[in-house]
């Protein structure tokens, strides 16, 4: 029991002393670690202390150089204001004399201004003073002296005044004609085309005369199918290698020839490819049409023109007026016009166009009634023209007063283009009238298809519709046009009339 005790109370005492050692220990231990976080600590603070004042010292030193550049600058602001304050004392200055320099001189003007007033006012006075004196002298007022001198001097120099106002109008006038004939003169000059008449006739030319024979073709059917769709007479004769189409149209001429040359070129004559071809020429002429209007507006650098207006200008290519192609003729008037037109000081734009549109009633003038003036006028009336250029070409035959300097230019351009030696043949339109009237009174009856003038005039061909006109009524339409022929026109010689009654039947057989 006693040793039970003892063993406990020294285990109590172990723990005892174990427990006093253990805290003196962990004391030891945590006064050494506590030295070392201080120490630390009082190193860090050292450091940032140190930092902090070199940061310091930096700051104080940018801070004091940028002190002194603010001061050198206000310095130099400072320089620079009181610099630009003398300037403007000196310019002050400067104005203020000029001020009083200018006030003294307008001083002087204004005593200058009344002194002349003052001697113009006394001037005045003394003249009207002697006025006085010479009307009670004279017995005669002022506007009496003055009419009764004029009368007078009037009186003594009649004859020498009359020739000298008879001299001056006599030279006026030649100076006049001079100028306006170096004017055209220099038109003519700077345009000065060749000149160019037309025919009634056109050659084509075969690579032999065995070709002669397939153009007839059997009984003639081929030479008169292609008549009958052209319009147009073949003339196969003993001109060697050539056959020649004859028509006073130049569009029938044309189309008749195309077909000729593409028959030939592709070798097969019969009447349906003469058909076939004939359209075909028909269709590449309005092409022409189209080409040639074109080429009339770039050749003369009109813009602005519609499409259709365009092409109804390529219609004059196919057109003569006396012999002369319209449309060669409408483009030397635009040239012309616009050449007087820029030594008159005109509108030499306004005017080409007024030149080359002042015929553009001929495209048409054989399908409308009325002058192709009037007709003219309503085609670019239609196409939304400038009232201006209608205005300009209207005038060309006198129709419409001159209402304008380009209206006379162009007149007087047209003049000239068909004044020219050669350009145009009075009796080769003459001609040309007599057919158109022939056809027109062939195509006047009803039941008439279409109908050409042949053999220089002495012979119609009307082709009627089976349809409507039977063998019997042929006869009495052939009579009865002979008969209006004969009443309407005057002509030597006379006229035959081939009426052509033909009935064309197509079946397929499937």
């Amino acid at each position: 029991m006693n040793s039970l005790i003892l063993s406990i109370g020294i285990t109590v005492g172990a723990l005892v002393v174990g427990s006093v050692l253990g805290y003196y220990a962990r004391q030891t231990i945590a006064r050494k670690q506590a030295g070392t976080i201080e120490a630390k600590l009082n190193k860090l603070i050292t450091d940032a202390k140190t930092q902090a004042k070199e940061t310091l010292l930096r700051g104080q030193e940018k801070y004091n150089k940028i002190l002194e550049e603010i001061k050198e600058r206000e310095k130099e602001s400072q320089i620079h204001f009181t610099k630009t304050e003398e300037r403007m004392e000196r310019r002050e200055r400067n104005l203020e004399q000029r001020v009083g320099e200018i006030e003294k001189q307008d001083f002087l003007l204004k005593t200058k201004v009344q002194k002349i007033r003052k001697i113009k006012d006394e001037l005045e006075d003394l003249r009207q003073t002697q006025f006085k004196k010479l009307e009670e002298v004279a017995k005669l007022s002022q506007d009496q002296a003055r009419e009764e001198l004029l009368a007078l001097a009037e009186k003594e120099h009649q004859d020498v005044l009359w020739e000298r106002i008879v001299r001056l109008k006599r030279e006026g006038e030649a100076e006049l004609n001079k100028k306006a004939q170096e004017i055209i003169a220099l038109a003519i000059q700077r345009y000065a085309s060749s000149v160019a008449s037309e025919i009634t006739s056109t050659t084509v030319n075969l690579p032999s005369d065995e070709l002669k024979g397939r153009i007839i073709g059997k009984e003639g059917r081929n030479i008169k199918v292609l008549e009958r769709l052209t319009g147009v007479e073949i003339l196969v004769d003993d001109t060697p290698g050539a056959v020649v189409v004859s028509a006073f149209d130049p569009v029938r001429r044309q189309i008749a020839k195309m077909t000729l040359d593409k028959l030939l070129l592709d070798g097969r004559i019969q009447p349906a490819r003469i058909e076939e071809t004939v359209e075909k020429a028909k269709e590449e002429i309005g092409r022409k049409i189209q080409e040639a209007g074109e080429a009339a507006v770039y050749d003369t650098g009109v813009a602005g023109l519609d499409p259709r207006l365009i092409k109804l200008l390529g219609r004059l290519r196919f057109r003569t007026s006396y012999g002369q192609n319209v449309l060669l003729h409408s483009l030397e008037v635009a040239h012309l016009a616009a050449a007087i037109a820029a030594e008159l000081g005109a509108d030499t734009v306004l005017t080409k166009k007024a030149g080359l549109l002042h015929d553009i009633g001929k495209a048409v003038d054989h399908e409308i009634q009325g002058s192709h003036v009037e007709i003219g006028r309503n085609i670019l009336k239609k196409f939304n023209v400038d009232e201006k250029v209608i205005t300009a070409m209207q005038a060309h035959h006198e129709e419409y007063p001159y209402e304008t300097l380009e209206s006379i230019i162009v007149q007087v351009a047209d003049a000239i283009s068909g004044a020219r030696p050669g350009a145009r043949k009075d009796t080769l339109e003459a001609y040309l009238k007599r057919l158109e009237e022939l056809e027109n009174i062939a195509n006047s009856f009803a039941g008439v298809e279409k109908s050409y003038a042949i053999q220089a005039g002495r012979e119609v061909r009307v082709f009627v519709k089976p349809e409507e006109i039977d063998d019997l009524g042929a006869y009495k339409l052939a009579k009865e046009i002979a008969n209006k022929i004969h009443d309407d026109l005057k002509y030597p010689g006379e006229i035959k009339v081939n009426l052509i009654r033909e009935t064309r039947v197509v079946e397929y057989a499937r």
